[in-house]
């Protein structure tokens, strides 16, 4: 999960504060190999976009007095917010990787920093729908509950593992809400995305094995390596109650790695950029590791009570 890199407010402090927030989730962009037909509408206006060439100027501007910082242009794309550019950017120094985005005035002379959110009088209907229509993750609790929680998550992520327990306490507790788990592996994560084919096809094979094996991966994150993952996965998936033979081989497939692509595109639609992420009735919540339980359960019984 992840938190928006606030010293862009005072850019010449970044590498000395933000990197060293170990304790807020990372944000590595995924970037789909296809555009998902559940995506918001593309937005109709163009807005002029800068090049990489000047992007990398401006970067150049603001950390090139630091030889230990180094960064990578991840996209540069039209913002859904009119008149607007969007740049997603990764730096990286000794202590690790962060990313941001950065938005760009169409006359490429200003730069807003921070996270651009959903306005109006339901602000987060739009995403809320987005995801309601394209789910194909496994879920808990009542159908027809007046909150669903959608959780994009990455069995290697060390955050996720941390922020799971809350999120079942907050299930347990919850009778009117709804969780959906989605696949959002992480590209710097080595074995994520094999660990998402192979739960993906423990969850269609029983829902009931799907929870106890995403348990299970994330208690056994520290003996689990890319060299291993098949034989580990393997005897989760036995230890779940479905056949672990019959699992690695669904997991070798084309349609699973679809299934996986289509959740990873599903959550990239509605700006996830990292995990754990969670959106109780469309309003995202990025940061639930850092967010007290009692506010978490606060937002959910809020949104048991709206009506739109």
């Amino acid at each position: 999960m992840q938190r928006h890199i606030i010293f862009w407010l005072a850019m010449v402090v970044f590498v000395t504060s933000i990197i060293a927030q170990q304790k807020s989730p990372p944000t590595h962009p995924t970037r789909p190999e296809k555009p998902a037909d559940k995506n918001p509408p593309i937005p109709q206006f163009s807005p002029r976009l800068p090049s990489e060439e000047t992007v990398n100027a401006f970067l150049q501007q603001m950390f090139g007095y630091d030889p230990t910082v180094s960064w990578k242009i991840v996209e540069i794309k039209p913002s859904q917010a009119e008149g607007l550019s969007e740049v997603l950017v990764q730096i990286s120094n000794a202590q690790g990787k962060q990313s941001s985005r950065l938005y760009v005035t169409s006359d490429g002379q200003h730069a807003v920093i921070g996270e651009i959110i959903p306005f109006g009088t339901h602000p987060f209907t739009a995403a809320r729908d987005a995801l309601l229509k394209g789910i194909n993750g496994f879920s808990l609790g009542p159908a027809d509950a007046p909150v669903t929680i959608f959780e994009f998550s990455d069995l290697q992520c060390p955050y996720c593992k941390q922020a799971q327990p809350t999120i079942d306490k907050l299930l347990a507790e919850e009778k009117n809400a709804r969780l959906v788990f989605q696949q959002f592996p992480l590209p710097a994560h080595n074995w994520a995305q094999k660990g998402a084919y192979y739960a993906d096809c423990v969850g269609r094979k029983s829902n009931d094995a799907f929870w106890k094996f995403m348990h299970s991966a994330f208690d056994s994150q520290a003996d689990i390596t890319p060299e291993n993952a098949d034989e580990k996965l393997t005897a989760l998936a036995d230890q779940a109650g479905v056949k672990g033979k019959e699992i690695a081989e669904c997991a070798a497939t084309a349609d699973t790695a679809g299934r996986v692509q289509h959740s990873m595109v599903l959550g990239s639609s509605v700006d996830v950029s990292g995990t754990p992420t969670l959106f109780i009735n469309g309003r995202k919540i990025g940061n639930v590791t850092n967010l007290p339980y009692d506010v978490l359960k606060g937002l959910v019984e809020f949104a048991a009570k709206q009506k739109d």
